[in-house]
């Protein structure tokens, strides 16, 4: 007997893991990464912004709904709204355009910072983003010729391209966690949990330790032995190779350079976005002992 085979007959996954192995896609990938990384450097207030270090989350997503909405509201206009539904649907493709750009400058800043495979399947993602403003923006030609079929036209084909970009962002963001809190899944300890001798923590020096389910980075400054959680929230960068600060007070992650503050854990500069986890610290009877602050 024949089973029948479940899931859907194209396995868009695979397709979408293949793009990431296509090795061709490097060189233009490279090219783009630098230069957003030239307008938009590490620490610097066009980097926060865009990464959403201010917001407590990626930027990106949260702008996607303005052009997709705008854009698909205006196809419906164009099918099924008549001429009533004219003017409405040429603002419409007015404001996707105009939101695009924000949108597509926060989808650089979060890409330009992912690994290679990642960065391979956005240049795709961004390829036909593109594509399919560049339709719409045909569409946006044709309404003020008075063309409205080949606007329509051009619409329904700039929704199809997106389409292809939309899931390849959902497959960046679900398939591969880009953007996603990777501390998320620890399980700090809320009681008070020993770790190491007190003696073995020197002063100034960053010390990563194993608690249970977490990983928590300790800092000895002064008196004071403040601890957070080791792994980068942006993209899992071990925070204890990272650099501190001649004061002790914020350590730089090594492989994005998202800066935290030592004490609360909050983020100073992106492209994280989420805090790290926060612990309170006491030594007793010779151990340092740790415990996840509320």
């Amino acid at each position: 007997m024949t089973v029948p085979r479940a899931g859907p007959p194209v396995d868009l996954h695979r397709l979408a893991e293949r793009l990431g192995r296509i090795e061709a896609l490097d060189r233009p990938a490279k090219l783009l990464a630098e230069l957003v990384k030239a307008i938009a450097p590490p620490t610097s207030l066009p980097k926060d912004l865009l990464s959403g270090t201010w917001l407590g989350h990626p930027l990106h997503p949260l702008l996607t709904d303005i052009p997709i909405g705008s854009f698909t509201s205006a196809t419906v206009l164009d099918l099924i709204g008549g001429p009533a539904g004219e003017r409405a649907a040429d603002r419409l493709v007015h404001l996707g355009l105009l939101s695009s750009v924000a949108t597509a400058a926060a989808g650089a800043a979060d890409w330009s910072d992912t690994d290679r495979e990642e960065q391979r399947v956005g240049v795709v993602h961004a390829a036909a983003n593109v594509a399919g403003v560049a339709l719409y923006g045909l569409s946006a030609l044709a309404r003020r010729r008075g063309r409205r079929r080949a606007a329509t036209t051009y619409g329904l084909a700039g929704m199809a391209v997106m389409t292809v970009g939309g899931y390849l962002g959902g497959f960046l963001g679900y398939g591969r966690g880009v953007g996603v809190n990777k501390t998320f899944s620890e399980r700090p300890p809320t009681a008070w949990t020993p770790v190491l001798d007190d003696a073995e923590l020197p002063t100034g020096e960053p010390h990563r330790v194993d608690v249970g389910g977490a990983t928590v980075l300790l800092y000895r400054r002064g008196q004071d032995i403040l601890a957070i959680g080791s792994r980068c929230s942006h993209a899992g960068g071990p925070l204890e190779e990272g650099d501190v600060d001649t004061e002790g007070r914020t350590v730089t992650c090594p492989w994005h350079r998202s800066v935290f503050d030592l004490t609360t854990g909050e983020v100073v500069h992106g492209p994280a976005s989420v805090p790290q986890p926060a612990y309170d610290t006491r030594v007793q009877g010779g151990r340092v002992e740790v415990r996840a602050r509320v």
